[in-house]
């Protein structure tokens, strides 16, 4: 089994939501049916970056990474052409 780490994107206003699950396709679409409280105010989202695990706890250490700002930076530089493509 697969554990997730994934980046949404609110395509209606820019902001990122990161989190972790074992099924990808389910989560993102509770995401867009307004089921988490946290990012219902801001649908749609688009899945934008995922990273796939073995284990859940590299799962849950590397959501926690990526919520830091050495990781945002990482997060940034590992999807650099997505977000000049966005921008110009």
């Amino acid at each position: 089994m697969f554990y997730y780490v994934y980046v949404l994107e609110s395509r209606k206003y820019r902001r990122h939501y990161i989190g972790y699950t074992n099924d990808l396709r389910k989560r993102v679409g509770e995401h867009n049916c307004g089921k988490n409280i946290s990012t219902k105010k801001y649908i749609p989202w688009v899945l934008i970056y995922y990273e796939a695990c073995l284990d859940r706890n590299d799962a849950t250490r590397r959501e926690k990474y990526l919520k830091t700002t050495q990781g945002n930076r990482f997060f940034k530089r590992r999807i650099k052409e997505y977000i000049y493509k966005e921008i110009y």
